[in-house]
C-alpha cells in the first residue's frame, strides 16, 4: 500500500516486489497522480504485478490498472473495476464489503501502527476471528513488518499488506 507521505516514491518499492504481488496506489488526490499511476501501471505490466488504484475507477481504467481499492468511508460511491478490494476495520465493515461484492477485504489495523487512520488495533485474536469467518480473502494491514508477519500464518489471512515496512527499502 502506498502513502504519499510515507512512500513518496512508490515506483522504487514496486521494482522490488515479487511477481504476482498487488500494489495499491493511494494517491489522496496528489497533483501528479495521473503520471504516477501511468508509470506504476507500466511497471506493473513489465514486472507481473497487479496495480490497484485507490478510490478512482476512472483513473484505474485510463491507466490500465488491474483494479481498484475502496476505503470503507467511500464505499457508498464505489464502482467495481477489475479486482476490487475494500478496507474494513470491524465486523460491520467486513459484512459491508461482502454485500458490495468485493473480491477481497483489507482488514486493519491488526497491530499497533503509525498510520493516521485513527483506528485502534484489532489485535491478532480479533482480526484472525474476522478473517476465519469471512467468505472473502482477507489481507492483514496495520503494523505488519518482517517480525509481525510471522504471527499471521495459519490464522485465516490470505496475505498481508504494509506501508512502513518498505520505508527503508527505497535506497
Amino acid at each position: 500500500m502506498t502513502d504519499p507521505a510515507r512512500t513518496p516514491d512508490p515506483a522504487t518499492i514496486a521494482r522490488r516486489l515479487p511477481r504476482g504481488t498487488a500494489i495499491v496506489y493511494r494517491h489522496f488526490g496528489a497533483a501528479d497522480r495521473r503520471r504516477t499511476a501511468r508509470n506504476l501501471a507500466a511497471l506493473a505490466r513489465d514486472r507481473g504485478l497487479i496495480l490497484l488504484i485507490a478510490a478512482d475507477a476512472d483513473l484505474a481504467a485510463k491507466v490500465g490498472a488491474g483494479g481498484v481499492h475502496w476505503p470503507q468511508r467511500l464505499l457508498w460511491r464505489a464502482e467495481r473495476f477489475g479486482v476490487t478490494t475494500v478496507s474494513a476495520h470491524n465486523i460491520g465493515d467486513v459484512a459491508h464489503a461482502e454485500r458490495f461484492g468485493a473480491d477481497a477485504v483489507i482488514l486493519g489495523p491488526v497491530f499497533q501502527t503509525a498510520s493516521a487512520s485513527g483506528n485502534p488495533p484489532l489485535g491478532l485474536f480479533r482480526a484472525s476471528q474476522l478473517a476465519r469467518t469471512c467468505p472473502l480473502p482477507v489481507i492483514a494491514l496495520g503494523g505488519v513488518n518482517a517480525r509481525s508477519s510471522t504471527h499471521l500464518a495459519g490464522r485465516g489471512f490470505s496475505g498481508f499488506a504494509a506501508v512502513d515496512a518498505f520505508k527503508n527499502q527505497t535506497a
